[in-house]
């Protein structure tokens, strides 16, 4: 009889152990991952929402950016970390599309991570250096075909959501040009300024200030629709209809993490996005807020690695 009944409380605290953890969770600091540099379309989603988190859970949310390898070091840290809901990983297109670019990281994008919640779709703007003179889609387009090769373009590093946005509406204008990675947005936005690169397709928040003082020329928005905050430049769906492009922010947790903990994170990241001062901030920035549930971004989030695999085989990234 002892025996039996130490049995079924083994049993029972087993099974128990998860929802408990959830109930007590988070006692301690949450960390938050962002593979880009402080001011990156990317990491400013993660500031944009982190201190509301904080308030909701009454512990510290810790942004750590850990740039490089077009977020492959951060979302090696991550898959890494103990699965207890105190590592999250933000993450935008990147994340999808250097898993399929440079193949084993020592993680697998599936396998090793579990979803969380989408967060939304940012904005992002194919913008140019004034001293190229160049100010539509079609001029940039001519020049870079009298220039073939001469013309280049900036990215947040090989593989980043910038660089393949950028690849994308190449392949779409059918024009050649020579790609510069940087170490983040920040950076690449700092040298097309300067005019020692000639255009790149960073996020509307970051850029907008350049673009209003006149310090960088907007020739399209890589949205379906016109931003309310440029409404004179048009969107790149209208003047390219081949162009698509996939720019989700999101957050994922290393696989183990338990359900309960991930359901609770998913649930709350909704109730902050809907917080009317959190969506004026992203309304300033035309970064849309669009959350999920982790099975709605699981799915998302297979359908970008397919999408991504097609394209860069079809860009010449990847061998066939």
């Amino acid at each position: 009889m002892t025996r039996i009944l130490s049995a079924l409380l083994l049993s029972f605290f087993t099974v128990a152990s998860p929802w408990a953890s959830a109930q007590s969770w988070p006692n301690r600091p949450v960390r938050m991952i962002v593979g880009f540099s402080s001011g990156s379309a990317t990491d400013l989603t993660a500031r944009l929402i982190a201190p509301k988190l904080a308030e909701t859970w009454g512990q510290p949310v810790v942004i750590e950016n850990r740039t490089g390898a077009g977020g492959a070091i951060a979302a090696s840290m991550a898959a890494r970390a103990t699965p207890d809901g105190y590592t999250l990983l933000v993450i935008s297109a990147s994340f999808a599309i250097t898993s399929v670019l440079r193949g084993n990281q020592g993680y697998d994008p599936l396998k090793d991570f579990s979803s969380v919640a989408q967060i939304g779709i940012s904005t992002g703007v194919v913008v140019a250096t004034p001293s190229l003179g160049v100010k539509t889609i079609k001029e940039l387009i001519a020049i870079s075909n009298e220039r073939p090769g001469k013309i280049l373009f900036g990215s947040a590093g090989a593989g980043s959501g910038i660089h393949m946005t950028a690849e994308r509406f190449r392949m779409s204008g059918g024009f050649k040009a020579t790609h510069v990675a940087f170490k983040g947005q920040p950076e690449m936005l700092i040298e097309i300024l300067a005019g020692r690169v000639h255009w790149g397709v960073p996020g509307l928040g970051p850029a907008l200030g350049m673009i209003r003082d006149g310090r960088m020329v907007a020739l399209a928005v890589v949205t379906p629709q016109r931003s309310p905050l440029l409404p004179d430049v048009p969107s790149l769906y209208e003047l390219l209809p081949t162009f698509r492009r996939d720019a989700a922010h999101a957050l994922i947790v290393p696989t183990g993490t338990p359900r309960a903990i991930i359901n609770r994170i998913s649930k709350d990241v909704a109730t902050v996005l809907a917080m009317a001062d959190v969506k004026k901030q992203m309304e300033a920035i035309d970064f849309i807020p669009s959350p999920s549930t982790p099975e709605e971004f699981d799915k998302i989030l297979r359908g970008q690695l397919k999408t991504f695999d097609e394209v860069a085989r079809s860009a010449g990234l990847k061998g066939p």
